[in-house]
């Protein structure tokens, strides 16, 4: 687990500094299973601890290891605990990436319609998109901001923490998280153990 100091720090854009250096660390060395949990997350906030879960201990030292944890752990800004193994005690918890939450905001909309009138265009049809205005509810979910390097921008993963009623097998995306359709997995609920950390 990394915990961040101090814990004024935006815990959004850590978050999101971190995820970035497993996802780089997962592609070049072809690592799948790979999930991302928040111990300490709160309705209000993803708390100020990010814990990395993989049934390989090497894999998730040789991430702790990459320059960035321990360069921050060095200047203080991190604290970063031993590999440990997973009590069996803990029960299971899925952070979810859910993309259908960005399709509410206004910036996405336009992002979107710009991108239907394109291909229309180039179709050589005219666009009249029907405006909906239809109200919403959505459960509580966090933004992470993220930076890509192989596009150069930056963008936000809405996520979602909810309980399942069992154990799934460690299917996730590329960023460590569980999605709407193609990838269910869970992690330990890992929030108990967080006196110790």
């Amino acid at each position: 687990m990394v915990r961040y100091v101090p814990k004024e720090a935006n815990l959004a854009l850590l978050s999101g500094r971190c995820i970035s250096i497993m996802h780089g660390y997962m592609g070049k060395h072809d690592i799948t299973g790979l999930g991302v949990s928040f111990p300490a997350w709160s309705d209000k906030s993803i708390g100020n601890v990010i814990a990395f879960v993989h049934s390989n201990a090497n894999y998730l030292k040789g991430l702790q290891s990459q320059s960035y944890f321990q360069d921050m752990k060095d200047c203080g800004f991190f604290k970063v605990t031993n590999v440990e193994a997973v009590p069996e005690s803990c029960g299971e918890v899925r952070f979810k990436r859910n993309q259908a939450i960005a399709k509410l905001f206004v910036g996405d909309a336009r992002r979107r319609l710009r991108r239907l009138e394109k291909r229309a265009s180039e179709r050589g049809e005219t666009f009249n998109p029907l405006k909906k205005s239809e109200a919403k509810e959505v459960d509580v979910f966090h933004r992470i901001a993220i930076s890509s390097l192989s596009s150069q921008q930056d963008y936000l993963l809405h996520i979602q923490k909810n309980v399942p009623e069992k154990q799934t097998e460690p299917e996730f995306n590329s960023y460590g998280f569980a999605t709407n359709h193609k990838f269910n997995g869970t992690v330990p609920d890992l929030s108990n153990l967080l006196d110790s950390v």
